[in-house]
């Protein structure tokens, strides 16, 4: 099931008519909001946005009218990169031996669920077991399950990439090791190709290495200019997106050369790395929250092996000025979180560090919003609350523009016409 057909699924669970009184409504995040207006929603998408507070018999004899005359309104949250099948702890070794598929499964249900109740209603999933997160993917669009919209992302590695398996005795890796490993070009287009076959939303590489590989392999560029050429090209031929994760600055631009749709992390970018961006119009995933957990575990905690540790101080401390660099220059940002490292539901705390790191209340908004649709290339449906577009909602008690922090409490959260938490 593509994620077209699964959202078109989605929007047709919920047939009712609600008209909702919003006291401060921020329906074009990057615009100014809007004061006392009345936004109607039908089928589960945006019907109209009307000047003032309506009465809701004017819409309908059955439609219901939802208060939040006293609250500020707002597209629901989306969050570019999370994981949403674990949570980064000291027992993460045990769960590799331990917990069944079927027990990744259910725990990957309650940590979404957790996710849109903190006011997250689309997020990118960026790498888990394929066949699990596309049931996952398609049991929300379905119905079944609660939880935002999943785009689901297939990860292609060079062979002890990133995106490898490491850290476990070799008859384990044996039987770890990911089927969409590649090394040289050739290689490297079958497995994305097939990767999309079996439902991939969009592809993740990793063109450096990663500081929870539990390896000595650095944060340097690990896979080579031609094979990332050929991803992006098999990738973007059948429709589909590519992130790439890089630290290092080398491995950064190696991927905005071959012409990828975001990076993730971006740690190390410079100068060059600026101009890529900027000629690319490839969008920057900070995921400070990332670096800012992985410091705090490595310095208050054991379960991290000495190589972890050691990339973990060294990146996670550096990410928020290379950031602040690239925020400053005019690099596109999307709101994007590595959640999974960090816990499941403080999505938000993303906001305040990007506040700490001198970003402008409307331009995280805007992040997590309409840059976050246009990288998803789900503008059309998604990142505003504006006619025809799907109605994902939330409302805070007061203005994040005004007081970010206001995110971390989000009172109301609909999805697709569905009301979730009021």
């Amino acid at each position: 099931m593509t994620l077209a057909m699964s959202m078109m699924m989605s929007s047709s669970l919920w047939a009712q008519t609600q008209v909702i009184h919003a006291g401060e409504l921020l329906n074009v995040p990057g615009k100014a909001p809007l004061k006392k207006q009345t936004v109607v929603v039908k089928d589960g998408k945006i019907l109209s946005v009307n000047k003032g507070f309506l009465p809701a018999n004017k819409f309908g004899d059955d439609a219901t009218l939802i208060d939040l005359s006293k609250s500020f309104v707002m597209p629901g949250l989306m969050d570019m990169h999370v994981h949403l099948q674990g949570e980064l702890g000291p027992n993460n070794d045990k769960e590799l031996v331990k917990m069944s598929d079927a027990d990744i499964a259910i725990r990957s249900a309650y940590f979404a669920k957790t996710t849109l109740m903190a006011g997250f209603t689309t997020v990118r999933d960026l790498l888990n077991q394929s066949e699990q997160i596309y049931a996952l993917r398609d049991g929300i669009a379905k119905g079944y399950v609660d939880g935002p919209r999943v785009i689901a992302a297939a990860g292609v590695s060079v062979t002890g990439g990133h995106l490898d398996v490491d850290g476990m005795a070799p008859d384990l890796l044996t039987i770890k090791t990911p089927p969409t490993l590649c090394d040289g070009p050739y290689e490297c287009r079958k497995v994305t190709r097939l990767a999309i076959k079996y439902g991939a939303d969009a592809i993740k590489v990793a063109s450096t290495g990663g500081v929870l590989s539990d390896t000595n392999t650095g944060t340097g560029q690990q896979m080579a200019d031609d094979e990332l050429k050929e991803i992006v090209d098999a990738a973007h031929v059948l429709g589909r997106k590519v992130a790439s994760h890089a630290h290092a600055a080398e491995g950064i631009n190696a991927a905005l050369r071959a012409g990828v749709d975001s990076v993730e992390h971006a740690s190390y970018a410079n100068e060059e790395s600026i101009k890529l961006f900027k000629q690319s119009g490839a969008y920057l995933v900070p995921t400070l929250l990332a670096g800012d957990t992985v410091v705090n575990l490595a310095k208050t905690s054991n379960f991290m092996s000495a190589p972890i540790k050691a990339k973990a101080i060294r990146v996670g401390a550096d990410m928020l000025a290379n950031f602040k660099r690239s925020y400053d220059a005019g690099v596109k940002i999307a709101f994007g979180t590595d959640s999974g490292v960090s816990k499941h539901g403080t999505n938000a705390q993303e906001a305040v560090l990007m506040h700490n790191a001198g970003m402008k209340n409307a331009d995280i908004l805007k992040s997590a919003t309409v840059n976050a649709a246009d990288l998803a290339g789900m503008s059309h449906q998604l990142g505003t609350i504006e006619t025809g577009k799907f109605a994902d909602i939330i409302a805070t008690d007061g203005s994040p523009l005004s007081d970010i922090k206001e995110l971390l409490d989000v009172d109301f959260v609909m999805k697709g016409g569905k009301v979730y938490k009021q």
